[in-house]
C-alpha cells in the first residue's frame, strides 16, 4: 500500500460537480492499493499516518501529529500510485490491485482511521474526482507499506 501524505490548510475533491469530501487542517492522503496488499498492510497506514509528526510545536519544530493537532483526513484512493513508467512512455499499471480487492482495503483504512476518533472524508471511488488542496509547508512524505521509500 502506497500513500502520499500531504499535510495541508484545507483539501477538497469534487466529483461530476458535487463536492463529495472536504476538510480544514490535516492531511490529504492519496491512497494506492497493490494487489499484493492484505489487512498487514492496512494496520501499518493506519498506524502510521495519523501519529507522524509533521506539525509543529510551540518551538516550530515538526513535534505534533495529526491527532495532537485535531486534524482531519481527506483519503482519496489513487490506483496510479502503482504506475510503472520506466519501459516505456505509456505507465503499466499491472502492480494495482483490482477495483473490488482495492477498494476493499481502501475502505478498511478508512475505517480504520474513524475507528482512532479521527474525522475522515473521502472521495468517491472509480470516479473521474477533482482534488483541491493547499499543501501547507509544503509537506509531503510518500510511505509504502514495504518499507520501499
Amino acid at each position: 500500500m502506497r500513500c502520499v501524505i500531504q499535510r495541508v490548510t484545507e483539501a477538497s475533491v469534487t466529483t461530476g460537480g458535487e463536492v463529495v469530501g472536504k476538510i480544514g487542517r490535516g492531511f490529504m492522503v492519496l491512497v494506492g492499493v497493490s494487489a499484493e496488499d492484505t489487512e498487514k498492510d492496512v494496520r501499518y497506514m493506519a498506524e502510521k499516518v495519523p501519529n507522524l509528526r509533521i506539525f509543529e510545536d510551540e518551538n516550530d519544530k515538526m513535534n505534533l501529529s495529526l491527532k495532537d493537532v485535531g486534524g482531519a483526513i481527506l483519503a482519496v484512493s489513487q490506483f496510479t500510485l502503482y504506475g510503472d513508467a520506466r519501459g516505456g512512455r505509456r505507465p503499466s499499471f499491472i502492480s494495482a490491485a483490482r477495483p473490488e480487492a482495492a477498494n476493499a482495503l481502501y475502505e478498511q483504512l478508512v475505517a480504520a482511521w474513524r475507528e482512532q476518533g479521527l474525522t475522515v472524508e473521502t472521495g468517491r471511488f472509480r470516479t473521474d474526482m477533482q482534488v483541491s488542496l493547499v499543501n501547507d509547508g509544503p509537506v509531503t512524505l510518500l510511505m509504502d507499506s514495504t518499507k520501499l521509500f
